[in-house]
């Protein structure tokens, strides 16, 4: 028991530590595609530990929901990280407190507050990106739940590591038109819940076009910074979620000790950046969409979603 709570804990640590760096490759990769320079893959890391030493300001209009939420959109991503596959295969100490569908609420309940505090300040550009996003995640939350009934069906469970074990480790599976669905629908809704183009810019400075980083625009100090590294990790779980339990287990652990462990965290981190490499070219391919044509994005997703649950339920 003690060796699965400690690996837990590196798990932890792991998403922790690189959710910035991939954040970092993820803009660096991008800047590159369109000819530019960019900042360093570390830039991320001197943001934060700018923000860290820096002073807080807090509206007198605001109360103890924006105060409260940095630190809940900073845990959240945390605590999903107990429950899915990360760094192994294997069942940890913490896998069976809560199962995908409970997780996705998780990270919800964080976007809700951070959505709460962007009005809780009275600022005008806030409230109009915090209903835009409200909207993003009004039909983002149904995908959510259609992917994991679908899995459900499959595996018998929503657990990720049983769903993993059910859905991806038999090659054929792999090969199912109900898999190949929801892969693309899950990978429409990391677009979406990460706030990439096309669904919205996240280098963006205007405020009156800005979706998700307009929750963040009163924040300073160390506030802004748990709200951008608990998005960089949320954005990082996302995609643990994405290649460790609906593409492929391969790279983690299947040995109970520290070395395998060890070993499994650059073979992850590779997986994630072709993960990277992958919606960097989405990103540059694509230019940002209107905020009418954002519904029809997220629907398109929907219905591949369901189409996926059919195609599992008629053909098995």
């Amino acid at each position: 028991m003690c060796h699965r709570i400690l690996f837990n804990l590196i798990q932890v640590l792991v998403v922790m530590a690189f959710a910035p760096l991939v954040s970092g490759v993820l803009s660096r990769f991008k800047e590159m595609v369109q000819s530019k320079r960019g900042p360093s893959i570390f830039q991320p890391y001197r943001d934060l530990w700018k923000l860290f030493h820096k002073g807080e300001i807090v509206s007198e209009e605001s109360s103890w929901i924006f105060r409260f939420t940095p630190y809940l959109v900073f845990v959240a991503p945390i605590f999903v990280t107990l429950l899915i596959p990360v760094l192994t295969n294997y069942p940890l100490y913490f896998a069976f407190m809560g199962d995908m569908l409970g997780g996705g609420f998780v990270l919800s309940l964080g976007g809700f507050f951070a959505t709460l505090a962007a009005v809780d300040t009275a600022n005008p550009y806030g409230p109009i990106g915090a209903s835009r996003t409200r909207m993003v995640g009004f039909l983002a939350e149904p995908v959510f739940m259609i992917v994991f009934f679908t899995v459900s069906f499959v595996a018998g469970s929503t657990i990720p590591y049983i769903v993993q074990e059910k859905w991806v480790t038999p090659p054929a599976n792999f090969f199912m038109p109900s898999h190949v669905l929801l892969v693309l629908a899950f990978l429409m809704l990391i677009l979406a819940e990460g706030g990439r183009i096309p669904v919205d810019n996240p280098t963006g400075h205007f405020e009156l076009a800005m979706i998700d980083e307009s929750k963040s625009l009163e924040y300073s100090g160390r506030g802004f910074a748990l709200m951008k590294w608990g998005g960089q990790m949320k954005l990082f779980v996302l995609m643990c979620i994405f290649l460790n339990v609906l593409v492929m287990p391969w790279g983690l652990a299947h040995e109970q000790n520290l070395g395998a462990v060890l070993v499994a965290i650059p073979l992850v981190l590779f997986k994630i950046f072709c993960l990277v490499l992958v919606m960097v070219v989405i990103e540059s391919s694509l230019s940002k969409l209107r905020l009418f044509r954002i519904a029809e994005f997220l629907g398109a997703a929907f219905i591949t979603s369901v189409a996926a649950m059919i195609a599992q339920v008629f053909l098995p």
